[in-house]
């Protein structure tokens, strides 16, 4: 038999699996299936839209052969694009900011990209932010693109194009219901668009968390900056309204704690063996608190953006769990004790 090859690994984006959940909601009687986005290459969603990106900024002449491509991130865009980048001959500058986690950042040195930290308190328009300082170096280098997924409209495109047409033909067309991050708006604003199209009856069901813009913005058209403040579930919601939302495509826009999306995430590992990231948990609890809109003839996609891997220091670590508060005591399944030793409770 001839085994198929693929010129080089970002060829490999798209395509990805949609698998059934089978334990974790017993009560709800509709379908509820998740799409598994680290079966890309970079382990994540954002491989979609650095792919075409990139594409589409050759294609225009914006990116040429040694040029560089520039991007705020904080981590699976960046790693996305790192992946192009390698694999194109580009060099790859990523911003991030002092909230970024250390994994991340030797996980995109890893790839060749080179990282630039930026003061991650200080706000969007500040000219030390990570924003501005992308900003200033596609100024100051030649034959550079600061792709900027937060305001390309390519970003929620490729989803148009691709992961759309992909849950339409995975499902048969019977998705009534699409779960999906808000983030930076592309990913549901792309599939939601292309969905919507096929059939307007599909609802769009989007996670938010406490201190992020979006709820607010969806249902009275401004944001009440008084509720905006840090929160810990990454990759869900944002401080700001990205341009790559739309949310003419989105019928409900669901706000989870922390502390239940991340539960949550640590609920799919152990009772469906889907070892999955933060605001994947996020996505899961929205089904769970909208639960009784469902019915036994519908069928719910959830998009999973990314692997658990990258949450080893969060979700997936007792200690850091304790230390925010989210586990109770009948929940914590091991403990240290003073001899350094662990044993079972």
């Amino acid at each position: 038999m001839e085994v198929p090859s693929f010129p080089q690994a970002i060829d490999l984006v798209g395509q990805t699996p949609i698998v059934a959940v089978r334990h974790l909601f017993p009560e709800i009687p509709a379908q509820i299936t998740a799409k598994l986005e680290y079966f890309n290459p970079g382990l994540s969603v954002k491989d979609r839209i650095a792919h075409y990106m990139v594409d589409q900024a050759e294609a225009a002449g914006k990116l040429k052969p040694g040029g560089t491509i520039i991007e705020c991130s904080s981590g699976n865009t960046g790693i996305g694009l790192a992946m192009v980048a390698a694999a194109r001959g580009y060099r790859f500058i990523c911003v991030m900011r002092t909230t970024h986690s250390q994994a991340k950042i030797s996980l995109l040195k890893t790839l060749g990209a080179e990282v630039i930290i930026c003061d991650g308190s200080l706000p969007r328009t500040h000219p030390e932010s990570s924003h501005s300082h992308a900003a200033k170096l596609a100024e100051d280098l030649p034959n550079s693109v600061w792709v900027n997924q937060y305001s390309n409209p390519d970003n929620p495109e490729a989803h148009y194009r691709y992961t759309g047409p992909e849950i339409w033909e995975q499902t048969q067309g019977r998705i009534t219901h699409l779960v999906a991050s808000a983030s930076t708006g592309g990913t549901i604003s792309g599939v939601g668009k292309y969905l919507k199209e096929k059939n307007p009856d599909i609802q769009i069901w989007a996670s938010d968390a406490y201190g992020s813009a979006f709820k607010d913005y969806f249902e009275h058209g401004e944001v009440d900056h008084s509720k905006v403040h840090g929160y810990l579930a990454e990759n869900v919601g944002k401080k700001f309204i990205p341009e790559t939302i739309n949310f003419g495509v989105i019928d409900t826009v669901e706000k989870v704690t922390d502390a239940n999306a991340a539960l949550m995430t640590r609920r799919v590992a152990r009772e469906e063996g889907l070892l999955l990231g933060y605001s994947c948990g996020a996505a899961f609890q929205v089904v769970a608190q909208l639960a009784p809109r469902l019915k036994p003839t519908d069928q719910v996609v959830i998009i999973c953006p990314d692997h658990g891997s990258r949450y080893m220091h969060t979700v997936y670590n007792d200690d850091w769990m304790e230390k925010q508060g989210f586990l109770k005591e009948e929940e914590v399944k091991f403990v240290k004790q003073s001899n350094g030793s662990i044993q079972e409770n």
